[in-house]
């Protein structure tokens, strides 16, 4: 999801040289700090980016924002941007900023920044980058899934307008981890969100194919949660999933995820459910 707020200031017409990239930086995140418009400060500072100064300096040739964010390597989940110009004076400057964007820099969502300025402009591009988890950190990826799922499970609770009982947990699956990893390279190879495989495949498909002979077998499958914690609660808070993730039936789990930053949805997810034979 991004959320694009911009505008055009204009100062003056004095065609002379900007303030330093880091003097417009370090101005906004002490703005940023104490807070303005009775809006509270953040602590945390925008941290200045390379591809977001890029992003700046492709808006600067005009168009949205969105545009420009398209045509660069830089993935937001959340952006915002902030314009002046005719002004050479960063004092100025930043007031002009803090009197129009307050909302937008003190906004705690956002991370990162990226400036370009010129004799005639300062382009500020403020961001969530879309941060999801390595390759490398698969294996905690995993665990950590699975003790979310547990704690779920541990519980009674309502899933729609179904009431379960807690149930015991389950336990994690190298074969059905391979199964759902199957189905997510997938989709993020061919971009698309949906049970059935490329192949016409089902579950119970690729569940037979990893040579796991099942009793009971179930899917769930996300797009763009960037956390362990976000994707399950994603699924809990959904009628169908969460009733798989509460389901007596099943006693093994796998999950995995693929990351395909040039997809429309960035992160795919897979959790495969079932009791062996």
């Amino acid at each position: 999801m991004r959320k694009l707020a911009g505008g055009l200031i204009v100062l003056c017409c004095a065609w002379v040289a900007m303030p330093a990239l880091a003097a417009i930086d370090d101005g906004l995140n002490q703005i940023r700090r104490k807070g303005c418009a009775k809006r509270p400060g953040v602590e945390q500072p925008l941290r200045s980016s390379k591809e977001l100064n890029a992003v700046a300096r492709e808006w600067s040739k005009g168009g949205r924002l969105r545009e420009a964010l398209d045509r660069s390597d830089y993935r937001a989940t959340q952006s915002a941007s902030m314009q002046v110009q005719g002004s050479a004076d960063q004092k100025a400057i930043l007031d002009v900023l803090r009197a129009n964007y307050c909302d937008t820099i003190t906004d705690p969502a956002f991370k990162e920044i990226g400036v370009f300025q010129q004799r005639n402009g300062v382009w500020v591009v403020v961001a969530a980058p879309f941060a999801t988890p390595a390759v490398k950190d698969a294996a905690a990826v995993s665990k950590k899934v699975l003790a979310l799922v547990n704690a779920a499970r541990s519980k009674a609770r309502k899933c729609g307008r179904t009431e379960f009982a807690a149930v015991p947990a389950v336990t994690l699956s190298a074969m059905l981890s391979r199964a759902a990893l199957l189905h997510t390279q997938d989709m993020a190879k061919r971009d698309f969100f949906e049970h059935v495989g490329s192949d016409g495949s089902k579950v119970s498909d690729r569940v037979a194919r990893v040579d796991y002979k099942w009793r009971t077998v179930g899917e769930n499958i996300a797009i763009g949660a960037e956390t362990p914690e976000s994707v399950v609660q994603g699924w809990i808070e959904s009628p169908g999933h969460c009733a798989n993730i509460m389901s007596p039936g099943f006693t093994e789990m796998g999950i995995a995820f693929v990351v395909e930053r040039k997809s429309e949805a960035g992160i795919y997810w897979t959790q495969v459910f079932a009791a062996p034979r």
